[in-house]
């Protein structure tokens, strides 16, 4: 219990770094979509480049933060020399990485298809580096359980750069999406600067023998990172290459993207779960409970993730005005990307049994399988249905990585999850769904939020009472 209430406890913290974080990062795409306009295709090439990102981020940072917490939780092992020893990782690869965008960076702007603009590159390129080089410190700071610490870095971030955005856009009229990019860096650049303290009190020390060790778990946590992040965002790398129509790709893109920014409250929330619940997963692996530990919060992160899902449902005729209006059209994408992100998470929740046996290959393939599907529902359907094949390669994509992880776990390392307690829920959440959808358009929009409102506090009130009921038959 006392494990429960630390993970309610950081998930608190964790959660408003990143539920807060993001809503005000929600505040630039209103800004992007008003200043950048559909037809500019400015917003598609920020999120072409921001997918290239994404990826290049899981490699460089080579499955080390799941592996600190691992090896530093050893009580074998100096939590100091873990940390220095993937640090070391990391920071050889980003100087690597460096090097070749900053030597070859005309042959590779041309080949992405940013000939005329080098610039994005280079300074993406540089943004993703010391992404790569925080990443390491960031995790060291929730291993230490210092959610404070760590919060108030992600929030300093957030504030300065939407403080450089509103002047940049709005005071001196740099609507370009070079400013986009710059400003990320300026920011970014600031940020790794604070953890200098931190890095100059540990005590450094690299041990060869623990690398290899940290290697062998680590590698198939790379696979398994670059194949989860490529459900996540091949669609934006793909999507450029192979709509039919190249003038209008970046067009399309743009307004998939910005549609997408409202249905990412559920990655929200998968985060600040898994933020919190990553560190205490490892730590409890030794307790003779932990499954039934592990099934309860895998019940609980779906209970909420489908309560999110109604209330973006819910409210969407209010959240729409977070674009533009000529975005609009993509708003149908956002049930299904929402429902994607739901699987992505409960392939999170799964991928545990396998973390804690050291059979992190197993993720890895159920990550393959789930990315060939992707790129096949992606590279068939881009051309015939646009973005609306990239909503649905996600869905197809995660469930077939949550599909296969449960039926493994089930046969080599099974826990006791409250299945029919969950699908009930499920149901529920689809049945006030589909209430929300029978609303009609024509309702002036405060009618639809009231209706739409009383059936969330009717899910609510579900979720209390059967905890409750549950509580008294003990």
């Amino acid at each position: 219990m006392a494990n429960l209430k630390g993970l309610a406890k950081d998930t608190a913290i964790y959660g408003l770094s990143s539920i807060v974080g993001r809503f005000l990062n929600y505040l630039l795409v209103p800004l992007y979509t008003h200043y950048m306009p559909k037809a500019s295709g400015d917003y598609g090439v920020s999120t072409n480049m921001y997918a290239y990102t994404a990826l290049i981020f899981v490699i460089l940072t080579f499955g080390m933060e799941t592996t600190l917490f691992r090896f530093a939780n050893d009580e074998r092992e100096q939590p100091e020399t873990v940390f220095s020893t993937g640090f070391a990782v990391i920071a050889s690869l980003a100087a690597v990485f460096l090097l070749l965008i900053f030597g070859f960076i005309s042959p590779i702007s041309a080949y992405l298809g940013y000939a005329a603009h080098p610039e994005y590159l280079l300074m993406m390129a540089s943004v993703v580096a010391l992404d790569a080089l925080q990443a390491l410190p960031f995790s060291y700071l929730r291993f230490l359980h210092r959610p404070i610490r760590f919060m108030s870095l992600k929030m300093l971030f957030i504030f300065l750069n939407i403080a450089l955005n509103l002047i940049y856009f709005v005071l001196l009229g740099k609507t370009s999406v070079f400013y986009v990019f710059f400003i990320n860096l300026l920011c970014t650049g600031f940020i790794t600067f604070f953890f200098i303290p931190d890095l100059m009190r540990i005590h450094w020390h690299f041990d060869g023998n623990l690398l290899r060790r940290m290697l062998s778990y680590s590698w198939p946590i790379l696979v398994l990172g670059v194949m989860g992040i490529l459900n996540q965002v091949a669609d934006k790398i793909l999507f450029p290459v192979v709509y039919p129509d190249e003038a209008a790709a970046n067009v399309e893109l743009g307004v998939y993207g910005s549609c997408v920014k409202i249905a990412m409250i559920m990655a929200m929330i998968t985060q600040a779960f898994r933020y919190a619940y990553e560190p205490i997963v490892f730590a409890k692996a030794k307790d003779a409970d932990k499954n039934e530990y592990y099934a309860l919060g895998m019940k609980y992160f779906l209970i909420f993730t489908l309560l999110a899902f109604l209330g973006v449902m819910g409210w969407l005729p209010l959240l729409r005005y977070m674009i533009g209006a000529d975005y609009w059209e993509g708003l149908r994408v956002i049930p299904i990307v929402m429902v994607a992100e739901i699987m992505m998470g409960i392939y999170f929740n799964l991928s545990f049994w396998y973390k804690l046996i050291d059979k992190t290959i197993y993720g890895a393939l159920f990550s393959l399988a789930g990315c060939i599907v992707l790129f096949a529902v992606n590279i068939w359907g881009i051309p015939r249905y646009s973005y609306m094949a990239c909503a649905w390669g996600g869905v197809a994509g995660y469930g077939t990585a949550m599909l296969l992880s449960y039926i493994a776990q089930q046969r080599l390392n099974p826990f006791p999850y409250q299945l029919r307690s969950m699908a009930g829920y499920t149901a529920i959440a689809a049945a006030f769904y589909y209430l929300m959808t029978c609303i009609p358009e024509a309702w002036p929009v405060w009618q639809h939020l009231c209706l739409s409102s009383l059936l969330i506090l009717a899910y609510v009130a579900i979720i209390y009472f059967d905890l409750i009921r549950r509580k008294a038959a003990g």
